[in-house]
C-alpha cells in the first residue's frame, strides 16, 4: 500500500478492513452537527452502530469543546485519533502529559485522552503515515478480539 497522503485515502484504508464500519456523519443525516465532516471507526461486521463500546479511531476535522489544541479550525488541518491502550501508548509517546498539537506529521499523545490510551497525529504525512495506518490495523484487530469476547456464552 502506498503511503496515505490525505483524510480519504487514510478513510479508504480502513474501509478494506473486515467487520469495519466507517461512520461519516453528514447534514441531515440526524447525527449532530459538530461530527459532521469526520469519521468513525468501529468494529462492527453486523454494520450495526455500536452502543456500547467507543470507535478504536476517528478523524476529526475542527476542534471539540475543550479539544482546542491542535488548532484543527485552521484550513487544512485534520487529525487522526487511535485508541492504542495505556501501554502502548506510553510505548509509543513515552510520559509526555501535554504537548504542542499544532505540530504536524509527529505521533503524539491525545490532548484529553492521552492518559486514556489514545495517541494521535496532524496532517499525517511522509513521518507517519504508514505508522497511522499500522496502528489503526492494530486497534482495529484489538476491537474485533473484545467484539468476540463479549459474544462468547459466559
Amino acid at each position: 500500500m502506498t503511503m496515505p497522503t490525505s483524510m480519504d485515502q487514510i478513510i479508504a484504508a480502513v474501509r478494506r478492513l473486515d467487520g469495519v464500519l466507517v461512520l461519516e456523519p453528514r447534514p441531515g443525516d440526524g447525527t449532530p452537527e459538530i461530527a459532521w465532516g469526520d469519521a468513525f471507526f468501529y468494529y462492527a461486521p453486523d454494520g450495526q452502530v455500536p452502543t456500547t463500546v467507543q470507535p478504536y479511531g476517528t478523524v476529526v476535522t475542527k476542534n471539540y469543546p475543550e479539544d482546542d489544541g491542535c488548532d484543527l479550525d485552521r484550513p487544512d488541518r485534520w487529525r487522526v485519533n487511535v485508541h492504542v491502550g495505556r501501554d502502548r501508548a506510553r510505548e509509543l509517546v513515552g510520559a509526555i502529559e501535554r504537548t504542542d498539537g499544532v505540530v504536524t506529521d509527529v505521533l503524539l499523545p491525545h490532548p484529553l485522552y492521552g492518559s486514556q490510551g489514545w495517541v494521535c497525529v496532524v496532517n499525517p504525512g511522509e513521518r507517519t503515515g504508514e505508522a497511522v495506518l499500522d496502528l489503526l490495523r492494530e486497534a482495529h484487530d484489538a476491537a474485533r478480539r473484545r467484539y468476540g469476547r463479549r459474544r462468547v456464552p459466559g
